[in-house]
């Protein structure tokens, strides 16, 4: 595969304004595991495979185990998620998903009773921000591959 193009280049100050979205997300209180399983998932369902890379190396980096995320797509099956992940793993799905269904009632039921308002927003904005990261690194064939982890 052969990357169309860098946007970080072509457009230093628009992926300057994402970035900052991704930092704000990176410290907005909530759990480090949680959000890299969030954009994860994300990146899953959106076929991602350079951000899919990136953030499995950043689990990994931070000792998540490798059941936990060989797993994770098949997350309503396995026992190796609390109640807190799997609430923010179906508002994943349902807000990447939006066209499907609108994010149904008993989704945003379920990830209430486990997030604080503020804490619902950041998680939004955390599954906006993988996702716009998604689209852009998926229309310009990010290469995968090359991502070290912060840690």
């Amino acid at each position: 595969m052969k990357a169309r193009l860098n946007a970080k280049e072509c457009s230093p100050t628009g992926m300057k304004a994402l970035g900052a979205l991704h930092a704000f997300v990176h410290d907005c209180g909530l759990e480090s595991a949680l959000l890299e399983l969030v954009k994860l998932r994300a990146s899953q369902i959106n076929g991602c495979a350079h951000c899919m890379d990136m953030h499995s190396k950043e689990l990994r980096a931070a000792g998540e185990t490798e059941q936990r995320i060989y797993l994770l797509s098949a997350w309503r099956e396995s026992p190796q998620y609390s109640e807190r992940e799997r609430a923010a793993f179906a508002w994943t799905e349902a807000v990447t998903l939006i066209a499907v269904g609108h994010v149904p009632d008993d989704v945003y039921e379920s990830v209430s009773a486990q997030f604080n308002e503020t804490e619902l927003v950041n998680l939004t904005l955390a599954i906006v921000a993988i996702n716009g990261a998604n689209r852009i690194n998926i229309a310009f064939r990010t290469v995968p591959g090359s991502h070290v982890p912060r840690r």
